[in-house]
């Protein structure tokens, strides 16, 4: 009987620890009620950096006449012994380490540090000379090449496509399945390459509800998310195999001595 009530003390006990534990390292916006929001009214918009991949086009009411400047992929094919070639895909500019894209007519001009607005704005400009001034020629800028990377404690940890050109931290996490357990909610490191090449690292904190806003709430194309794990999985993963085997011998040996004590007793 006073086993009974041993291993019913023991169960108890473990329910209790294991029902006490603390959100306070868990939860994100701990102090949401106190957060100002009036310094997160802005919209964000996006930067060419050297080596993003940009599409450019140039659509006028006579076709004819924007063709020229619109880089295509020119798809050929053969009619008896002639080779033509018909409008294909779009094809993509890499920004160089300068900036300079090289556009057919127009030639280099300088995208890099502009939004999408300001690079579209700048390449009419480049256009309209060569059109009549009846022609309002439309140009769309897209980035192709929008990526950000999510590693450590995450569930699905990755590289990330953004087809929006914008995405906070909070959901480049939603999309690597958020934080497990054991990453580390007030550490997460952002690591940035600016439009020079330098790198720089910051720590941001996502139990704090003023994380919305923080510069670093938005990321650039090219940014990695780094979630460090807590203590509990770093001492878990010092336990080797060596080590669990050790547990199992040990396990064994204690059950064949109670085994003996009980037969010889």
């Amino acid at each position: 009987m006073k086993k009974i009530y041993f291993f019913a003390f023991l169960l108890f006990a473990t329910l209790l620890l294991t029902g006490c534990g603390s959100t306070k390292n868990v939860a994100y916006f701990q102090n949401s009620d106190s957060i100002n929001f009036d310094n997160s009214r802005f919209l964000y918009d996006a930067r060419i950096m050297p080596k993003d991949q940009i599409t450019v086009s140039v659509n006028t009411t006579t076709p004819e006449v924007s063709l020229p400047f619109n880089l295509l992929l020119q798809n050929a094919y053969t009619q008896g012994r002639s080779v033509s070639y018909s409008g294909g895909t779009l094809m993509p500019y890499l920004v160089d380490n300068d900036g300079y894209i090289n556009m057919p007519i127009i030639g280099r001009i300088k995208v890099g540090g502009l939004t999408k607005s300001e690079a579209e704005k700048l390449v009419t400009e480049k256009v309209r000379p060569y059109m009549a001034e009846t022609e309002n020629p439309v140009v769309t800028v897209t980035m192709a090449s929008y990526s950000v990377s999510v590693l450590g404690e995450v569930a699905r940890p990755g590289s990330f496509q953004v087809s929006r050109e914008k995405i906070t931290i909070l959901e480049a996490l939603a999309q690597a399945g958020d934080l497990t357990i054991y990453g580390v909610r007030d550490r997460v490191k952002l690591i940035r390459e600016d439009a020079t090449g330098k790198k720089s690292m910051v720590t941001l904190n996502l139990n704090d509800a003023n994380i919305v806003n923080s510069p670093y709430y938005y990321l650039q194309q090219n940014d990695v998310v780094y979630v460090e794990p807590n203590k509990v999985k770093a001492q878990n993963s010092t336990v080797g195999q060596t080590t669990t085997l050790w547990f199992s011998a040990t396990s064994i040996l204690i059950s064949l001595t109670s085994l003996l004590y009980n037969i010889l007793k």
